[in-house]
């Protein structure tokens, strides 16, 4: 049975940040939370945490990963980048029991198979606002091994992952996410909450794999046919769709879809017809 921490005797997190001279660093997109109210509301976010193992992304200074571990999680392991962190990171490693692992890593190149058994795996994270989406659709494509992604990103990226067809915020990343995920908006914050305030609001997103997903060639059938279609979104698909790499029409065609439609009012359906079209011209080889 996993075993809770007692109330924290950690310094405050604040004190841990001046004591190691954390400043963030903007290069690595860094924006530190410290609250300990909002921390734990995240880690809540995730659902009952207890007896399960959590992969945080960039945890900085530790301020999550102490809400996570305060919520009972049997093991959890920290991929942090910026070598700064470590020291701040190993004062917990003690105080958590040896449920918390760190890792130095880079998590764009960080394999997260083999940590729980397929489709059991939490993801919990302060995501870096410069390379988010750009980790989460790493994540799209090895989705089959997690139970749930809980992540903080931009607001303006939460709006795109949970956008209706039709909208100026429908994009690659809706019809990605859709297919995917139940997505839900868990709430928003203002830059006030982050050392330092960022420019942009934040929110946080929690996203569940869907049971019927698609195979790994299908979902990149989808992603490629997703990226050109919106690459040039404002061109009509006969033309966006160019950059594929085959004639556009007979793909088109073959999905029942009119060349003169523009990529923001297919649906999910349409999204799909076109990426078997393209699996099939493939397998063809034509």
């Amino acid at each position: 049975m996993t075993t809770t921490p007692p109330p924290s005797p950690l310094a405050p997190l604040r004190e841990v940040i001046r004591r190691h001279g954390l400043q963030a660093d903007k290069r690595l997109g860094q924006h530190f939370l410290t609250d300990p109210s909002i921390l734990a509301r995240i880690a809540r976010a995730a659902g009952p945490l207890e007896g399960c193992t959590v992969l945080e992304v960039g945890p900085g200074p530790g301020g999550l990963t102490r809400a996570i571990l305060e919520a009972g999680a049997a093991r959890v392991i920290a991929v942090e980048r910026d070598a700064r962190c470590i020291a701040a990171l190993e004062e917990l490693v003690a105080w958590s029991g040896g449920r918390l692992e760190i890792v130095e890593a880079d998590a764009r190149r960080f394999d997260p198979a083999g940590l729980a058994p397929e489709g059991q795996l939490r993801l919990v994270a302060n995501l870096p606002y410069n390379v988010g989406t750009e980790l989460l659709l790493g994540w799209y494509r090895r989705l089959e091994l997690f139970h749930s992604l809980t992540l903080m990103f931009q607001r303006e990226v939460v709006l795109r992952l949970v956008a209706q067809q039709g909208g100026d915020d429908y994009g690659r990343l809706a019809v990605m996410t859709r297919r995917l995920c139940c997505a839900e908006r868990v709430f928003d914050l203002s830059p006030a909450s982050f050392v330092p305030p960022p420019k942009v609001h934040s929110s946080l997103v929690r996203l569940v794999p869907r049971p019927d997903l698609p195979t790994a060639a299908e979902r990149r059938l989808l992603e490629r046919v997703t990226q050109a279609a919106f690459g040039q979104r404002r061109k009509m698909l006969r033309s966006s769709l160019k950059s594929l790499g085959v004639p556009p029409e007979p793909l088109l065609e073959r999905a029942g879809i009119d060349p003169q439609r523009r990529a923001e009012t297919l649906s999910l359906d349409e999204f799909e017809a076109l990426a078997r079209a393209l699996g099939t011209n493939a397998a063809q080889g034509s």
